[in-house]
C-alpha cells in the first residue's frame, strides 16, 4: 500500500492528498482537501493554544488562531 502524501500547487496554493508515483509524480486520484486542513489545522492550534513558528525561504511567519469580538451593528 502507497503512504497518502499532502502538497500544496506552488500555482494555486491548493492542498491536495493523494499517492506519489515512483516517478515522483501525483497519481491520478489526488484530492482537493484544502478546506479540510486549513480547518484542521485552526482546530489543533484552538485545541493545543499554541501558535507554530516556521521559516520558509530564510524568512520567519507564525500561525496562530485568535478569537476575535463580533462587530456591532
Amino acid at each position: 500500500m502507497k503512504e497518502i502524501t499532502i502538497g500544496t500547487s506552488p500555482l494555486t496554493g491548493t492542498i491536495f492528498a493523494g499517492k506519489i508515483l515512483k516517478r515522483g509524480t501525483w497519481g491520478a486520484n489526488k484530492q482537493d482537501v484544502t478546506g479540510q486542513a486549513v480547518s484542521s489545522v485552526a482546530l489543533h492550534l484552538l485545541t493545543v493554544n499554541e501558535k507554530v513558528i516556521f521559516t520558509i525561504k530564510g524568512k520567519r511567519y507564525e500561525l496562530s488562531c485568535n478569537e476575535i469580538e463580533e462587530e456591532k451593528k
